[in-house]
């Protein structure tokens, strides 16, 4: 079995405290529902939900069809059963924070001595990002398998509460 580690304390002391679904949509809009286990760290007492690497957090879709959207060259027709707010809404999300994902990767690679010299010249963000995480499918998963479990993940979610002036 896996073992995890706190993502506050870095303690691997974990136990399983129950669970709650989480659903997500496909491409073809599609639901599944996952289960997800709740952990809580014996060490610093917090708890913890597993995340899977096909889910962003506080999004609806899978991160498949988010990365799709957010690294699209303008040639590429999207198959993504979303309406134009949606995918406006993921780039915006993406642009807003990718220079934030660039620089915290940075830093673990610092951190973890794997820092190596970037390519030189002018490179977007996106580039930057993907020196670290590589740029084959599944990079934005890896970006925030990583982020969530250095406590890095920025909480970008936006409640509205209805009944409150």
């Amino acid at each position: 079995m896996e073992q995890f580690l706190c993502p506050c304390c870095r303690s691997n002391r974990m136990k399983v405290v129950g669970s709650r679904p989480r659903k997500y949509l496909q491409e073809d809009a599609s639901q599944v529902i996952l289960i997800i286990r709740r952990l809580r760290c014996l060490e610093c007492n917090k708890i913890h939900h597993e995340l899977p690497d096909i889910l962003v957090p506080y999004k609806r879709y899978k991160s498949e069809c988010i990365e799709t959207v957010v690294a699209e060259d303008n040639n590429t027709p999207l198959a993504i059963a979303c309406d134009e707010s949606t995918l406006y809404r993921w780039k915006k999300w993406f642009n807003s924070l990718s220079r934030y994902f660039a620089g915290c990767l940075q830093s673990i690679a610092i951190q973890l001595g794997r820092e190596t010299e970037e390519a030189s010249g002018p490179i977007s963000v996106l580039h930057r990002i993907w020196f670290y995480v590589g740029e084959a499918p599944g990079w934005l998963a890896r970006i925030v398998h990583t982020l969530v479990n250095w406590n890095l993940w920025v909480q970008t979610r936006s409640a509205f509460l209805s009944g409150y002036a």
